[in-house]
């Protein structure tokens, strides 16, 4: 069994404006998070077709300490806190990964 761990977000935002402003929050998370999270093997916001007010990131980390170096970093932090104002609801689900594959850094 992997000590891979995942999960599924899903974001209900409220309005067209607090979408942008999420997806602009999102980018910025990115940049913490592809710099300072070696950890992170995986991190990808969607957005579902037809649901344009709705994300869904799809998170998997090399293991469970990966994903609380995640949650402790600061610009993770900051989204977690400045999220709210933008969502109408949210919805996770944690994942015990059994086998796929990743794609690895060049």
């Amino acid at each position: 069994m992997s000590e891979e761990f995942g999960l599924v977000v899903r974001f209900s935002l409220r309005d067209r404006e607090a979408a942008v402003a999420f997806d602009e929050l999102c980018a910025a998370t990115l940049e913490g998070i592809k710099s300072a999270e070696p950890g992170t093997l995986s991190y990808v916001v969607h957005v579902p077709e037809g649901e344009p007010l709705v994300r869904v990131f799809y998170e998997l980390y090399e293991d469970r300490a990966a994903f609380d170096v995640h949650e402790s970093q600061p610009h993770t932090k900051h989204f977690l806190a400045a999220r709210e104002q933008y969502l109408a609801g949210v919805e996770v689900t944690f994942l015990d990964v059994i086998g796929g594959k990743v794609a690895t850094a060049q």
